[in-house]
C-alpha cells in the first residue's frame, strides 16, 4: 500500500451569508467515498482536511465539486493544497514578514498558477490601502478595512487571472495547518 500524505480542499462560497448551504457531515462523507481517510472539516464554511493516496487526489477537486453540484444543485470551486504548500504559504507571506497585523491578513489559494502577464495586469491600487502580491498559486492580501469592504474579490482575481480561486482568513490558514501536523485533531 502507498503512504498517504495530508492535504485540505478549500471549496469557495460554502454557508456564506445564508447560500450555498452545505451541511459539513454529507461533505466530509463525500471525501471518504471517494477514497480519503482522516476526513474533518474545520468551521463551516468548506474547509476539508483529509490524507490520500496521490493518484485519488489527481481527480479530487473536481470529483467533489460535481457531487456537490448533484447532491445540493451548487456549484463550488474546489481548491487543493497538500500539508506541505500550506506551510510554505505561511512561510511566504511578505505581509507578515513587514510586520502587518495577523487580522487584517487573508490568503487567496488559487487553482493555477497564473502566467507573469497575468499578474502585471493587476491593478495595485485597486482597493486602497488595501494591499497584496502574488507569489506562486498565493495572493497575500493585507485588508486594512476588513474582506467585507474590499475591491480585491475573488471575482476580480478569477477574472484577471484566469483561474479559480478561494480566500481564507490568515487565523483559518493558520489553524488548517496546525490540524494537517496533528493529524487532523480537532
Amino acid at each position: 500500500m502507498k503512504a498517504s500524505s495530508k492535504h485540505v480542499a478549500l471549496l469557495r462560497g460554502i454557508n456564506v451569508g445564508g447560500k450555498n448551504m452545505l451541511p459539513m457531515k454529507e461533505l466530509a462523507a463525500m471525501f471518504v467515498k471517494a477514497g480519503c481517510g482522516d476526513v474533518t472539516t474545520y468551521i463551516q464554511s468548506g474547509n476539508v482536511v483529509f490524507s490520500a493516496e496521490d493518484k485519488v487526489v489527481a481527480g479530487l477537486g473536481g470529483g467533489i465539486a460535481k457531487r456537490v453540484e448533484e447532491r445540493f444543485g451548487i456549484r463550488v470551486p474546489v481548491v487543493l493544497r497538500t500539508a506541505a504548500e500550506i506551510d510554505a504559504a505561511i512561510r511566504g507571506n511578505p505581509f507578515l514578514e513587514a510586520g502587518a497585523s495577523e487580522e487584517m491578513l487573508h490568503v487567496c489559494f488559487l487553482a493555477d498558477r497564473p502566467g507573469k502577464d497575468l499578474v502585471a495586469g493587476l491593478d495595485a491600487g485597486r482597493s486602497s490601502p488595501d494591499a497584496f502580491a502574488v507569489a506562486g498559486r498565493e495572493i497575500y492580501m493585507q485588508l486594512v478595512n476588513g474582506a467585507a469592504k474590499t475591491k480585491l474579490t475573488n471575482a476580480y482575481f478569477d477574472s484577471k487571472l484566469k483561474t479559480v480561486s478561494t480566500m481564507r482568513n490568515w487565523r483559518t490558514v493558520l489553524k488548517l495547518a496546525e490540524m494537517m501536523r496533528q493529524g487532523c485533531a480537532r
